[in-house]
């Protein structure tokens, strides 16, 4: 996958939260710099790396087609088993939200003003799963900040929402059919997106949880769900929730997968994903366009 050689780069940067690292992939110095991005790593918060394949792997494989990846190391909170942890009470120690979600948004500043060769319109922001929120928080926390939104939002199967919008019969027939450890039932994820928050109850901050919110304005975003996945039930609410809110958005679902199948470079689903990613990054025909927000009250903060 890819076709140029690709250099990287480590950096330490003066974060909301202290010392922020920073992965940057890039082409080799010559090679057509079509786009940037800015990429958050799924792990249901609490996992990941900078060395994982939904990490690493992915943003080499975009880097070798010309588009110049930062990839965030943002902080974890504590590690939890949710599936077994359903029901208790989550601790309140910890990084909790919103240190992550703050630390996508100042990474996503400080890459598109660096540009790396890019212009700073061309610098989309994305993640997977637990990175996928994050990436969708930090295009609201951009848009109410009036400074330069993304070109475009990335969403690989995302967790959008605090409780998962009940699934189609056609999701739930295929959920029933999931191993355990594939499986994520509405109690464990209530228990790992508790965990995030550091408290029980529905999230005070829009950008926490953005399935549900005012969305108006956003830019055009693209949400890539896997097949076989519970969470595919956010994945697709919240893209209806962007075209209801006049967002451009493309919603495509890759056949016959499971949650975190970025993961899985040896599945040449994994490779046809990135591909997708990379259209969508790279095609000036494809991406559609900032709209004007027309709500005329105020996301809560």
């Amino acid at each position: 996958m890819g076709g140029v050689s690709v250099t990287t780069t480590e950096h330490v940067l003066d974060g909301p939260h202290g010392p922020l690292r920073v992965r940057v992939y890039e082409p080799e110095p010559g090679d057509d710099r079509r786009a940037g991005l800015v990429w958050a790593h799924g792990g249901a918060f609490m996992h990941g790396d900078l060395d994982m394949p939904e990490a690493d792997w992915v943003a080499r494989g975009l880097a070798a087609e010309g588009v110049v990846v930062a990839s965030v190391d943002y902080r974890l909170v504590p590690p939890l088993d949710y599936r077994a942890a359903a029901g208790a009470p989550p601790s309140s120690h910890g990084v909790r939200f919103p240190v992550a979600s703050e630390e996508l948004t100042s990474a996503f500043g400080w890459a598109r003003d660096a540009g790396f060769g890019v212009a700073g319109e061309l610098w989309s922001l994305g993640g997977a799963s637990a990175g996928g929120n994050l990436a969708a928080g930090a295009s609201l926390r951009l848009r109410d900040a009036g400074g330069p939104q993304p070109r475009s939002v990335v969403l690989a199967y995302p967790v959008a929402h605090h409780e998962l919008p009940a699934p189609r019969p056609e999701l739930a027939e295929k959920i029933a059919a999931l191993p355990p450890e594939r499986d994520f039932p509405p109690a464990a994820v209530r228990a790992m997106n508790s965990s995030y928050l550091g408290y029980d109850g529905a999230p005070t901050s829009p950008y926490a949880f953005p399935g549900g919110q005012h969305l108006e304005g956003l830019p055009p975003t693209f949400v890539l769900t896997s097949d076989h996945d519970a969470l595919r039930s956010s994945g697709e609410a919240y893209a209806a929730e962007l075209a209801a809110a006049g967002v451009d958005v493309l919603l495509v679902r890759e056949q016959g997968t499971w949650h975190g199948h970025l993961n899985q470079p040896e599945h040449p689903d994994a490779a046809r994903s990135v591909a997708r990613i990379t259209t969508w990054l790279t095609a000036d025909a494809l991406v559609g366009t900032p709209h004007a927000r027309i709500d005329s009250g105020a996301a809560a903060r």
